[in-house]
């Protein structure tokens, strides 16, 4: 997708659909999740986020990890049910209602990472047991681990805190058995993720998975699947010689958005932020499209333009949800914690 019909979108994004009145609303960081009593409806939204705020609007974003997250609930259906009903707007689905468990389950191919709390800055600063994870003397970063290993946290709306297994069992977030059963299968999915990504010439890094347990009692996978949001990429074709040059791997980032505002405000105090550059923004739905077509290896296909919230309410009334004259309320609680 070239760059000027990027621009021609900058004023069309999808970023608040509180006016819908359906249902109840839960806003998340990224996503809009309306109960609707037998079902959600998931919208993705265009908001880019850090630092617990919203920094810009991103077009096509929402369209993008909508539609990216369904690409794999297909390839990975085998492993575990999903709650995926259908599509009834390239930037929303329908889900079934779970319970999910207050974990997310991150696992990792690689020491890698930047944060206070990342696996490499942990491993660097002398930590060798990571999560109930023993790892190794002698590791570089960016290396991968001979085995992925599992680095849970808490799920939690101000900070997630690292954990590790028999923390989550004594806390009782899950049970031994739950937490046997769910390791084995997230361990799995992660397997089908990096054989699927090398074949697009990518390696699926690490990444995040949601579980819960549907109305039937069956564990069922939620939330999003190895989208650019939940998961690092990087370009398989030069890893090896730029670690071995001790450079760090290509990828496709989206950091320098967020850099952008730490260098020229305070992001988690300033009030308004300042607006985000336009060519910044368009530069990271540029890359967003990039990362859809390596990762599903489809051409991004844009819809036609119509103002993007009058799409989505036609979506939804053909699909028989009514986005009239319904009373709106709000929950002190999220739905389904996405």
């Amino acid at each position: 997708m070239d760059r000027d019909t990027i621009r021609e979108s900058l004023g069309n994004c999808l970023t608040d659909t509180s006016d819908l009145g359906i249902g109840r609303l839960s806003k998340g960081k990224v996503r809009d999740v309306y109960d609707l009593d037998d079902r959600l409806l998931i919208i993705t939204t265009d908001r880019q986020s850090a630092f617990d705020r919203v920094l810009a609007s991103i077009p096509f974003k929402g369209q993008i990890l909508n539609q990216v997250s369904a690409w794999w609930f297909d390839r990975t259906k085998d492993l575990i049910p999903n709650h995926f009903i259908s599509m009834p707007d390239p930037a929303a689905i329908f889900a079934r209602k779970c319970r999910v468990f207050q974990v997310e389950f991150i696992v990792r191919g690689y020491l890698t990472g930047s944060t206070n709390t990342s696996a490499w800055t942990l491993y660097n600063s002398g930590a060798r047991e990571i999560c109930g994870n023993r790892l190794p003397d002698g590791m570089f970063k960016n290396q991968r681990f001979e085995r992925p290993i599992i680095t849970p946290t808490t799920k939690s709306d101000k900070h997630d805190e690292s954990v590790t297994p028999s923390q989550i069992v004594s806390r009782q977030l899950m049970t031994r058995g739950q937490w046997d059963e769910v390791s084995d299968i997230v361990l799995e999915l992660f397997r089908r993720g990096q054989e699927i990504a090398a074949e697009h010439g990518l390696i699926l890094v690490d990444t995040k998975y949601e579980i819960g347990v549907d109305q039937d009692g069956r564990l069922t996978l939620v939330d999003e699947l190895h989208t650019p949001d939940s998961s690092r990429y990087w370009l398989s074709g030069t890893y090896e010689e730029r670690f071995l040059r001790n450079q760090e791997p290509e990828n496709i980032d989206k950091e320098f958005l967020r850099l952008w505002f730490v260098q020229n405000c305070d992001p988690y105090g300033e009030e308004p932020l300042p607006a985000a550059p336009e060519e910044l923004v368009v530069e990271l739905s540029a890359r967003y499209v990039q990362l859809y077509e390596i990762i599903t290896g489809n051409p991004f296909n844009p819809p036609p333009y119509e103002p993007a919230l009058a799409r989505l309410r036609r979506n939804l009334e053909a699909a028989g949800v009514k986005t009239e004259d319904d009373e709106l309320s709000f929950l002190d609680e999220p739905v389904g914690r996405f």
